[in-house]
């Protein structure tokens, strides 16, 4: 439970950041891979892929769904994603009177490992249940560093020599606090997830390709099956589903962004058949591409 001081810490940065975008959107702040994003109210399910960051709710709250599991995610609360995840995202506690606020900074994976050596801490012991996504009640001093961090962009003198040092510190605290294990288990070398993550990673970066799971398997040094069973328990998804929905997000963002039609989209992403595209995007998000994309500009 947090006391009475951390819930007015949390509103004057909420305050904030709400004071800095002035109005409901994602919104880019002057530091790299920090975001603000604010909903004046409760929005429709969406098909998102979330990536290794921390993000803190200041107001209001949401839910995921991830491996057929509903995780809630409320003021007070942060979320460490380890890993790039397709999950079904939406707001759930959102007025524009009160509305849904959030701080999201995206986390640099050489800096996690550096920190890991650094304070030689120590590996998760082999009986802990890795999670992709943690949720947990505050760390005051991380909302602190956080804090310190959004409003540096004030200081444009600061920014290039603080910056660093402030986001060093968030990971060592996040090294600290209830979410800690599972960026170590992100960053111990050898153990099966960690063979994943890489081929997760690899796929972000070749998703356009024709790929095997024979192919994949053989990055881990794992029998196909061996494989198929720990990237499921780590994703909740098959490799070759892992894949599509990149592709499909991929497309989506490609139309949404940069005004792609639903056949140069499907391309792009490597589809070579438009109505095996249009079918498989249709089954993701619920609609045909072009109705889709026209749904979401409304919002």
């Amino acid at each position: 439970m947090l006391t009475t001081n951390a819930n007015s810490q949390i509103q004057a940065l909420a305050n904030t950041v709400f004071a800095y975008s002035k109005r409901e959107g994602d919104h880019n702040t002057g530091i790299s891979g920090l975001t603000a994003h604010i909903r004046n109210a409760p929005t429709e399910p969406l098909h998102c892929i979330y990536t290794l960051s921390l993000a803190m709710v200041l107001q209001g709250g949401k839910q995921l769904s991830i491996h057929n599991e509903q995780l809630p995610c409320v003021a007070g609360q942060s979320m460490l994603t380890t890993f790039d995840l397709p999950v079904v995202s939406h707001v759930t506690e959102a007025s524009r009177h009160h509305p849904f606020i959030a701080l999201v900074l995206k986390l640099d994976y050489s800096l996690i490992m550096q920190v890991c050596a650094e304070l030689n801490l120590s590996k998760p012991s082999r009986d802990m249940r890795y999670q992709p996504i943690s949720i947990h009640e505050f760390d005051m001093e991380l909302c602190d560093a956080m804090s310190r961090l959004f409003r540096l962009q004030q200081q444009e003198k600061f920014l290039p020599s603080l910056a660093p040092l402030i986001e060093k510190e968030i990971i060592i605290r996040l090294m600290d606090s209830p979410h800690g294990m599972h960026l170590r288990h992100l960053a111990s070398a050898g153990s099966p997830s960690s063979q994943i993550l890489k081929v997760v990673a690899w796929l972000k970066q070749n998703f356009t390709q024709s790929i095997g799971i024979e192919t994949l398997a053989e990055q881990t040094h794992m029998s196909s099956s061996t494989f198929r069973q720990h990237f499921k328990a780590l994703t909740g998804a098959s490799p070759l589903q892992y894949l599509k929905t990149l592709r499909l997000q991929e497309a989506r963002d490609q139309m949404l962004m940069n005004g792609l039609d639903a056949s140069q989209a499907s391309s792009f992403v490597g589809y070579e058949s438009a109505s095996q595209f249009s079918r498989e995007y249709s089954r993701l998000f619920g609609l045909p591409p072009q109705k889709d994309i026209q749904r979401l500009r409304q919002f």
